[in-house]
């Protein structure tokens, strides 16, 4: 039974197959149970208003023994009128008022001094207020007329169809939940076959708010992040062989032209060469310092540093740069400010990054301002440059994996 969907189908049915023969099994005993206690009810009321109607009309007792010995009374008969049934389940015993035995039954004889116990669980028979005699009554086990057993058959073969008509209920009701219920997990099945396959731009329908529907949510959101990061590797692999292309191609061109005699041997063009062998190294060291990262092993020193000091050293490295393109770089530094716990080394190349994309888009005339100041327990570090800087909803962005606002 591997289907989720069965296994929901059989659970639903099972409870529902438990619960209705419960109440199958209970509604059939209760039913019986008080259909007997009703039938003892009035053959009980129907002896009591014999005896009261005898001793009204006779005035004594005398002579009860032998209408009513063995409990055959005037219309007792099975079925005639309202007088007490001689086939019920209960017979009786009548006792005087000082508790002698009347009427005897299989467990009082006649003449016999009832217990105090016996009395105290019969009903009083009164006569202005006097009372005149006790009826006790003794429980016998159920005969019942034909009528009355076809009546509990009738009632029970109904509460059985009414069973297994739940039971069908229960098991159509079972089917139609467990479709529903197992809807979004067969969806999602289907479009995990489709990523799986290749398909990133797979989605599934949330239908509810429930657990299933957040679940849903969570895998489109899943979706969506795998297929961006996908593409942001894709354009990093772009990125990554344009950016190692140009070092590469100018380390060959000057090589070969040298080789071939077009250049000479000169100290400028072996320059060149060594410069972009080593803008090729720093381009690798950039990429393994990512890969350490992706797998967090990047290891970090920190150590008590002064931030102004730190902002000079980095200020000092763009020097060079800056004079070329006639960027005046200037420092900004409040005092006094607190000692920082840093890698001196993380933080440089932090800093060398966001100067170095300031250099690049500051016009010639420019200006790169650095800045330091305390905010509470703090320190503030701000670049700001005169470029051309993003729009609103790219500088949102910034600091997603391999973004770039101008993807050429």
């Amino acid at each position: 039974m591997r289907s989720i969907s069965t296994k929901l189908i059989v659970a639903f049915l099972s409870i529902g197959i438990i619960s209705v023969t419960i109440i199958f099994i209970t509604a059939r005993w209760n039913t019986r149970q008080e259909f007997i206690s009703f039938l003892m009810d009035q053959n009980q009321s129907a002896i009591y208003t014999s005896l009261e109607n005898y001793y009204q009309q006779n005035g004594s007792w005398d002579g009860v023994e032998n209408l009513y010995g063995g409990h055959q009374m005037p219309g007792m008969g099975q079925g005639q009128g309202q007088g007490p049934r001689s086939d019920m389940m209960q017979s009786f015993t009548l006792a005087d008022s000082d508790g002698y035995v009347l009427i005897p039954s299989a467990k009082f004889k006649t003449g016999e001094k009832l217990p105090k116990t016996e009395l105290d669980l019969g009903v009083p028979i009164t006569q202005n207020g006097r009372t005149v005699g006790i009826l006790i009554l003794t429980r016998q086990q159920f005969q019942g007329s034909q009528r009355e057993l076809e009546f509990i058959e009738r009632t029970n073969l109904t509460l059985l169809y009414g069973a297994l008509i739940g039971a069908v209920i229960a098991l159509f009701l079972g089917i139609f939940l467990s479709r529903t219920i197992t809807r979004p997990i067969r969806e999602l099945t289907k479009a995990t076959h489709a990523i799986s396959e290749g398909d990133l731009s797979q989605r599934v329908t949330v239908h509810t708010n429930d657990e299933l529907g957040e679940l849903g949510n969570a895998f489109n959101k899943m979706s969506t992040e795998l297929s961006r990061s996908v593409n942001a590797r894709k354009q990093m692999t772009a990125d990554i062989a344009h950016e190692l292309r140009t070092p590469l191609s100018l380390i060959l061109g000057h090589a070969e032209a040298v080789h071939d005699g077009v250049l000479p041997p000169s100290k400028e063009n072996f320059e060149i060469i060594r410069e972009e062998a080593a803008r090729l190294e720093n381009l690798v060291n950039d990429l393994r310092t990512l890969s350490l990262a992706d797998a967090g092993e990047l290891s970090i020193v920190p150590q008590t540093i002064d931030p102004a000091g730190l902002l000079q050293e980095v200020a000092s490295l763009f020097q060079y740069q800056t004079q070329k393109k006639d960027i005046a770089i200037e420092l900004d530094i409040a005092s006094p400010l607190s000692p920082l716990e840093v890698d001196p080394g993380r933080m440089t190349q932090v800093l060398t990054n966001i100067l170095d994309n300031a250099t690049r888009h500051t016009p010639e005339g420019g200006r790169i301002l650095i800045s330091a100041k305390q905010v509470r327990n703090m320190v503030e570090l701000a670049i700001q440059d005169s470029g051309p800087g993003l729009p609103k909803e790219e500088a949102e962005r910034i600091f997603e994996r391999f973004y770039r606002a101008d993807a050429s």
